[in-house]
C-alpha cells in the first residue's frame, strides 16, 4: 500500500515538472508573436498603398539603432587610421555623406519628423526650392564668407618646428595657417611625414598638428604613437595606453617644447604674420646635412633668421645667418641679439632720419656688431654672422646693406649684375692674411689655422681671442645697394655649406633658369628657389651644414614659409 502511494506521488511530480518546461518554453518563444505580427505588418502595408505617411514602406523592420552604431564606428575608424591632408577634425562630413544618396536622405528625412527632431539646417538648405529670397541671402552669406576670409588671412600664422635633441637634431620644419594643402603637418618616422624623424623611437606616424580655425589656434594631437607625445613634458596620449586611439587635440604656444619618445625634442616657434607687412618674396631653407662624411651625424650648428619689420620700424628689416663652431650656443645667442640691438638703435629718431637721409647705415651696423659681441659670453664657442639690413622709402624703392665676419656670403643681382655684400675672412684669404700682418704678428708660410680655426673674424670665442689679439670681431661693411622696382633685383644669403659646392656664378644662373621656369606662376618662387639651391647643395654632397635665405625683389606683396 505504502509502495503504490509512493509511486502515485512521483507520477504526480513528474507530470508537474512537465508542465512547467513546457509552460517555460511556451513563454520563451511566444508563438503568438508570428500572428500578430503578420496582420500589423499587413495592415501597416495596406495603409501605406492607400496613404503615404511619415513613415514609408519597411520602415519599422529598419535596424536604426544598429546603422548609427555602425556609422559611428566607421567613422572613428576612418578618423583614427587613414585621415586625408585635406581633413577637417572640426568639420562633420556624417550629413554630406547622408544626403549623397536621395533615397536615403528621405528615409532619414521621415524618421527624424517622428521623433520631432528639427531637420539639420544643411538639409533644410538643400531640400528648398531656390527663389529670389533664397538667392540675395546666399550671395549676402558669399559677401560675409569673403570678409572672414579675407580677415583669416590678413591674420596668418606661421609654425615653425625646429629638433633641438635626438638623432635628427638639426631638422626644421615651417608651414602657414592659409596654406592648407601643407596641413596638417605631419611628424613621424616613415614618409610622406612633413617632418621626418630618423628615431627608432617615433612611430611611423607619430603625431600632426593643425590649425583650428575656431579659435585661431595651432594645435597638436597624437595618433596612438608606441612611445607617446609629451608637451611640455605632460602626457597628451589617449587615456586608454596601448589602444592606439588618437589623443585630444591640444594647444601650441610659441616656445613650447614636444618630446617624441624620449629622445627626440622639438621646440615651437609661433610667429604672426600680416601679408601686406613684407613687400617682397622670401624663402628660407636649411638642412644639417647629416647623412654626409659616410653616415656620419652632424649635429646643426647653423641659425638663420629674419624680422619684417622690426618692432616699431615699419621701414626697416633684418635677415642674417650665423654659422657655430664649437655648438650652437654662439649662434644663437647672436641671432637673438641682432634684432633686438638694430631695433634699439633705431629708435632713436635722429639716427633713422640719418639713415634715410644718406641712404646708408654703416654706422648702425658697426654698432650693431659692437653691442652684440659685447653682449655675448660665449668662451669656448663662437660663429659667423651675415646680416642685411633692407629699408624702404616712400617711393616704394628699397636700399640694403650688408656686414659679415666669417665666412658666409650674401651676392645681390641687381639689373642683371653681380654684386658681392660680403667679404670672406678665411685665415687663407689674402685680405685676411695682410690684415693680421698690419698687427705685427704675420702668418707663418702656408699657416691657414690660429689655434685650429680657419677663420680669423667671428663673433663670441672670447678664451681665444684674449690669448690671440689677432683674432677679430670687426665688421665687413659693403656699400648700401639701391633697388628699385623695375630691377629684377634678388639676394642669396647663405652658409658656407652652400659656397662650398656652389659657385656664386652658378647660384645665380639657378636662380635665374628657376625664376624662367616659375615666371607664369610667380606664387612662392621665394620658396621653390631657396628649396632648389638647397637640393643643389645636398646633390654635391656639401660637407656641412647648409642654410639660406632668398630675398626676391621682383615678387611684391608676398610672403612664404618653407618646410625642410
Amino acid at each position: 500500500m505504502e509502495h503504490t502511494m509512493l509511486q502515485t506521488i512521483v507520477t504526480v511530480l513528474l507530470l508537474l515538472m512537465l508542465l512547467l518546461i513546457f509552460v517555460f518554453l511556451f513563454f520563451l518563444f511566444k508563438p503568438w508573436r508570428f500572428f500578430f505580427s503578420s496582420r500589423f505588418r499587413s495592415s501597416s502595408i495596406n495603409n501605406n498603398n492607400n496613404n503615404k505617411g511619415s513613415i514609408g514602406g519597411g520602415e519599422l523592420e529598419r535596424p536604426l539603432v544598429e546603422d548609427d552604431v555602425n556609422a559611428s564606428s566607421y567613422n572613428n575608424q576612418h578618423n583614427h587610421n587613414e585621415l586625408p591632408r585635406d581633413y577637417d577634425l572640426e568639420g562633420d562630413t556624417l550629413i554630406v555623406d547622408v544626403i549623397s544618396d536621395h533615397h536615403h536622405s528621405e528615409d532619414v528625412a521621415d524618421v527624424t519628423q517622428v521623433f520631432k527632431l528639427p531637420p539639420p539646417p544643411l538639409l533644410a538648405q538643400i531640400h528648398q526650392k531656390p527663389n529670389s529670397t533664397t538667392t540675395n541671402n546666399n550671395n549676402q552669406n558669399d559677401r560675409v564668407q569673403d570678409f572672414v576670409q579675407r580677415d583669416i588671412t590678413d591674420q596668418r600664422s606661421c609654425l615653425t618646428l625646429e629638433v633641438i635633441t635626438g638623432p635628427s637634431c638639426g631638422l626644421r620644419c615651417s608651414v602657414q595657417s592659409t596654406n592648407p594643402s601643407r596641413l596638417p603637418l605631419t611628424l613621424g618616422r616613415v614618409s610622406p611625414s612633413d617632418l621626418l624623424i630618423k628615431d627608432s623611437e617615433v612611430s611611423g606616424k607619430h603625431a600632426l598638428i593643425k590649425w583650428n580655425l575656431d579659435n585661431m589656434k595651432w594645435e597638436l594631437v597624437d595618433m596612438g604613437s608606441l612611445n607617446g607625445t609629451l608637451l611640455n613634458s605632460k602626457s597628451i596620449n589617449h587615456p586608454d595606453t596601448g589602444s592606439r586611439h588618437w589623443g585630444d587635440p591640444m594647444n601650441l604656444a610659441n616656445g613650447d617644447v614636444i618630446t617624441l619618445g624620449t629622445t627626440s625634442k622639438i621646440i615651437v616657434h609661433i610667429t604672426s604674420q600680416n601679408p601686406r607687412h613684407i613687400p617682397f618674396g622670401v624663402g628660407m631653407a636649411s638642412d644639417p646635412m647629416a647623412l654626409r662624411r659616410g653616415g656620419k651625424k652632424l649635429p646643426m650648428e647653423d641659425v638663420c633668421y629674419y624680422q619684417w619689420p622690426l618692432p616699431g620700424l615699419d621701414q626697416f628689416g633684418l635677415f642674417g645667418i650665423c654659422d657655430g663652431h664649437g655648438g650652437d650656443g654662439a649662434a644663437k645667442s647672436a641671432s637673438k641679439l641682432f634684432p633686438e640691438i638694430i631695433a634699439s638703435i633705431l629708435s632713436d629718431s635722429s639716427k633713422r632720419e640719418r639713415v634715410l637721409s644718406l641712404r646708408d647705415a654703416s654706422g648702425i651696423l658697426r654698432d650693431a656688431f659692437s653691442q652684440t659681441e659685447a653682449r655675448m659670453n660665449n668662451y669656448y664657442e663662437g660663429c659667423t654672422a651675415t646680416v642685411l639690413l633692407v629699408w624702404a622709402d616712400c617711393n616704394d624703392n628699397f636700399y640694403a646693406q650688408c656686414a659679415n665676419v666669417g665666412d658666409s656670403a650674401c651676392i645681390m643681382s641687381v639689373n642683371g649684375q653681380q654684386v658681392k655684400m660680403t667679404e670672406d675672412h678665411k685665415i687663407a684669404n689674402y685680405s685676411e692674411r695682410l690684415r693680421i700682418e698690419g698687427t705685427g704678428e704675420p702668418l707663418k708660410e702656408g699657416e691657414t689655422r690660429l689655434y685650429g680655426i680657419n677663420l680669423a673674424r667671428m663673433l663670441g670665442d672670447k678664451f681665444l681671442k684674449q690669448q690671440d689679439s689677432r683674432f677679430s670681431s670687426e665688421p665687413y661693411i659693403s656699400e648700401p645697394v639701391h633697388i628699385h622696382q623695375a630691377s629684377k633685383a634678388f639676394v642669396v644669403l647663405a652658409s658656407d655649406g652652400l659656397w662650398d659646392v656652389v659657385s656664386v656664378k652658378k647660384a645665380i644662373q639657378l636662380v635665374l633658369q628657376t625664376r624662367e621656369r616659375y615666371n607664369t606662376d610667380r606664387e612662392n618662387t621665394a620658396e621653390k628657389i631657396a628649396s632648389m639651391l638647397l637640393s643643389e647643395a645636398r646633390t654635391l654632397k656639401t660637407k656641412d651644414n647648409t642654410s639660406i635665405i632668398f630675398l626676391d625683389f621682383d615678387t611684391f606683396n608676398s610672403f612664404s614659409c618653407k618646410v625642410e
